[in-house]
């Protein structure tokens, strides 16, 4: 099972999208500074989610879901999940 993830920083109004196979792993290594362009706004907390049964379906979301990002589609897709962007 493959995850897409949008995190939201807790010190900056920043998030980040990706996918992974293991959220909770993918989130600690954000939040040891690991990952170059998440290091600066760390903590890091995943604040939506979505589950594919496979890497080609859950690319394709995390593609559509950065085409959002900042526009209205990434807000309205987070109000609806209950945070506020």
């Amino acid at each position: 099972m493959y995850v897409v993830y949008v995190l939201k920083s807790q010190v900056a109004n920043r998030y980040y999208v990706g996918m992974t196979e293991d959220l909770a792993d993918r989130l600690r290594h954000h939040n040891s500074g690991a990952t170059r362009s998440t290091k600066p706004y760390c903590p890091w907390g995943v604040v939506y989610q979505e589950q594919y049964p496979d890497k080609k379906s859950a690319w394709w979301r995390e593609r559509q879901i950065k085409s959002y990002k900042g526009g209205e589609a990434f807000k309205k897709l987070l109000i609806n999940h209950g945070e506020v962007a």
